[in-house]
């Protein structure tokens, strides 16, 4: 479906948030992952791959690397991560990487990696000789698109690089690139355990930009302990001059029960809910005063960035590492806690070493839970998948694709889409659905909406704040 033509336009309305935002699913999937379940085995798994591809059939294929290792601990942190100085432990972590990638090759004939990511932890917690090698042998498994057409993105923490492991990078194909900031203030930085100049920072984004990297990201964090209007300003000011194609601005989810390295976080020192507020308002206005055009969530771009194109030409896309300019492809994800996706089907490995170890040394795929989709679970999912990226739903379009009325089959929600449209969130007529720029903030709201699976057994507080 075509893009409405004021598609990244977006307005803060600040009571209209007080109001409504509560905690809810991102929508990384649906179904999210904590309906995944161990029901869903290693034989389905192999069967949903043997199925969708095959061979002499070629078909695209996403790839997520992931590196779990950190050698030092940033409070805010929620990844799962192994904190540890000891260099050697990747290298063991290599060489079952290798493990499971010869388990998984035979079951993807015909696939073509068009996506990579490599996410953590800290990729770059890797020397560059372990980089080059596990790029190798991802590049001996699998043939990769070519760079004009590949989107090859790696995380990177730019207290850990040097200018040779970027030219490295570019040199093994990587051509996106996210650089880990958070804040510039110093005492943010401290009260989080993450010490990190500006000059580190922009020497990386100067050397990426100089090796040809088609598109660099800022990943900021706002809600942070000892942040303040003030401070944010000055960080946002200084991002901003440096002019990175893409921004990830991330609303910081204290929940010290189920991440430990928050209970270091001084709850006193964190932001009010209305500080909160002022700091998302500042970063609206700043970032569409210096031209960057709002993609969706916690992500802008600069009009001419891929993610912007693409959002405007409705080809958007939404998946584990955030938005995407590839349509919806089958995710292959390696390494402990990976999750995947593959046809109408999901599943994730374990989420320790010790797990992962086990399983490959027994010949055993590493996964432990998944979800096999039906119908009504793919029907929700690509729509709430167009809200994320669109904004809009077009009724013709679903009746032609799945062969339903969208006022009948979505019946039992149509009285609270009415209460949204009359809070100005929203737009419906006889044929479309439309989030209004005032809404756009609360579109995980709205995708909530289509969710079959809440109130059976989730506890909402679980979830991040959906503002």
């Amino acid at each position: 479906m075509s893009a409405h033509l004021d598609v990244q336009n977006l307005q803060f309305d600040r009571t209209l948030i007080e109001r409504l935002a509560g905690n809810g699913p991102r929508y990384t999937s649906y179904p999210t992952a904590d309906r995944f379940h161990a029901g869903f085995t290693e034989q389905d798994y192999r069967q949903v791959a043997s199925s969708c591809f095959v061979p002499g059939v070629n078909r695209p294929l996403s790839l997520y690397v992931h590196i779990p290792f950190c050698n030092t601990i940033c409070y805010y942190c929620g990844c799962n991560k192994i904190i540890t100085k000891d260099t050697g432990k990747a290298e063991v972590y290599l060489q079952y990487l290798e493990k499971e990638l010869a388990l998984q090759r035979p079951l993807f004939a015909g696939a073509r990696v068009e996506q990579l990511h490599f996410g953590g932890g800290t990729p770059t917690f890797l020397s560059d000789e372990q980089l080059r090698w596990l790029v190798e042998r991802l590049r001996a498994a699998f043939p990769f698109a070519p760079d004009d057409e590949g989107e090859f993105s790696i995380e990177i923490d730019p207290r850990k690089v040097q200018p040779q492991t970027i030219q490295l990078l570019r040199e093994l194909g990587f051509n996106r690139m996210s650089l880990g900031v958070q804040d510039f203030d110093p005492e943010v930085q401290q009260a989080v355990n993450r010490i990190q100049s500006e000059a580190e920072t922009l020497s990386v984004l100067k050397a990426a930009r100089e090796c040809g990297f088609h598109s660099i990201s800022i990943d900021l964090i706002y809600g942070l302990p000892k942040q303040t209007v003030a401070g944010f300003t000055a960080t946002l000011d200084k991002v901003i001059a440096a002019r990175p194609d893409r921004l990830s601005i991330y609303n910081y989810a204290h929940l010290p029960h189920l991440f430990k390295p928050q209970r270091r976080i001084n709850e006193a020192d964190l932001p009010s809910a209305s500080e909160k507020l002022d700091l998302l308002s500042l970063c609206i206005d700043k970032l569409q005063a210096a031209g960057y055009c709002y993609i969706g969530m916690d992500h802008f771009a600069l009009p001419d960035d891929e993610l912007a194109i693409a959002q405007r030409a409705g080809t958007l896309h939404r998946n584990f590492q955030g938005y995407s300019t590839h349509d919806d492809i089958d995710l292959l994800a390696l390494g402990v806690s990976g999750i995947g996706k593959i046809g109408h089907s999901y599943s994730q490995n374990v989420r320790t070493t010790e797990e992962y170890y086990a399983s490959l040394d027994e010949g055993r795929l590493p996964q432990f839970r998944g979800f096999a989709l039906q119908q009504d679970d793919v029907i929700r999912r690509d729509l709430i998948q167009q809200l994320m990226c669109e904004f809009a739903l077009d009724f013709s379009q679903i009746r032609a694709q799945w062969q339903i009325e969208f006022q009948h089959y979505f019946a039992d929600i149509l009285p609270k889409l009415a209460h949204y449209q009359q809070e100005g969130l929203l737009q419906m007529g006889e044929d479309s659905l439309r989030i209004l720029p005032r809404g756009r903030l609360l579109v995980r709201n709205i995708a909530m909406l289509f969710d079959h699976y809440l109130g059976q057994g989730q506890v909402l507080q679980r979830y991040s704040k959906t503002i």
